[in-house]
């Protein structure tokens, strides 16, 4: 039975609801949850979504037992008030130390993983903080150098070889290095959801993959050799394929993970098929961590109508997932 940290997220978010939603599942079964952040947005979460259950709070994980019904509480007790709904230094703060500690319970080996609740980059900015979301953040403090974000919704698996970066930087980050890297963490992301003899398809940079050069140059300076170099180390890879066509052959099953160069170029097939239900996974942690795939939603939050969808599943795929 996994013991599971799950972080409070932004407090101005939906974090808390879709965590006290979750939580309320019966979706969610074989771990042992701990929820990390301050009592009172749990307080108000519980308030607002009705639910039945019995808050408990704790000072470590070894004090959460087995028992259904029960919300075991870590109480970081940063912040008295709160601002809901909009961007704020004093959540932005909060929210950090929420990760902090969850990331610390994990090194210590009280955690078996983490998930965290979405977080604001406004709200970083604003409290001082220049990561430019939980990845690197994450990355930073358990001194990860190489990682990346896979995400996974419905049939389809992608893994990004950049993340969070203007569209303009992207083909000068495309280096065979990055490339190659991004290939082995796919091939480590398989090994975590168990998947055996994994097929691994990189996406192109450029339409029809570059044809040939006639539209790129980053498909032979760099991708190529990459897929290469892979192949050499016993890596089951092909490509690059053009990516109008690869996400078609994944969603009918017969790709495991794609390796896309760029956020959008993976996100936006994923969210059309698996919006409410997609899962975003840190692959390269030396702990489990996932998140749904969706952001604070100001828009909604604390109106009690957030989808806890993508939250339970970030939840079941923490515990599905091995180090």
């Amino acid at each position: 039975m996994k013991k599971i940290a799950l972080t409070l997220g932004d407090p101005a978010g939906i974090g808390a609801e879709v965590l006290v939603k979750a939580l309320s599942s019966p979706h969610v079964r074989g771990c042992l949850p701990v929820m990390i952040g301050d009592l009172p947005v749990v307080r108000d979460a519980l308030s607002l979504c009705k639910s039945s259950l019995d808050l408990k709070i704790i000072k470590s994980p070894d004090e959460a037992s087995l028992s259904p019904g029960t919300l075991w509480l870590l109480d970081v007790n940063v912040l008295t008030s709160y601002k809901k709904t909009v961007p704020d230094a004093q959540n932005g703060k909060a929210c950090v130390e929420y990760i902090r500690k969850a990331v610390k319970l994990a090194a210590e080996k009280k955690v078996d993983g983490i998930v965290t609740a979405p977080i604001s980059k406004e709200a970083l900015k604003l409290a001082g903080f220049r990561w430019p979301g939980h990845t690197e953040m994450l990355a930073e403090f358990t001194g990860t150098k190489e990682y990346a974000m896979m995400l996974a919704g419905g049939p389809l698996r992608v893994i990004l070889v950049t993340i969070h970066t203007a569209l303009r930087d992207v083909p000068g980050l495309i280096t065979r290095e990055r490339v190659l890297r991004t290939i082995r963490l796919a091939q480590k992301a398989c090994d975590m959801l168990g998947i055996d003899s994994p097929a691994i398809a990189v996406a192109g940079l450029n339409p029809h993959a570059g044809e040939s050069g006639i539209f790129g140059e980053e498909e032979a300076e760099a991708i190529i050799p990459a897929i290469e170099a892979a192949k050499n180390e016993g890596i089951t890879v092909d490509g690059p394929y053009p990516p109008d066509t690869l996400f078609h052959k994944a969603y009918h099953g017969a790709i495991d993970i794609i390796v896309t160069m760029y956020h959008d170029q993976g996100l936006i097939p994923l969210k059309m098929i698996a919006f409410d239900t997609g899962v975003n996974v840190t692959v390269g942690l030396p702990i489990i961590r996932t998140s749904p795939d969706h952001g604070t939603a100001y828009d909604i939050a604390w109106k009690g109508i957030a989808v806890p969808a993508s939250m339970i599943e970030a939840i079941n795929m923490a515990i599905r997932l091995k180090m």
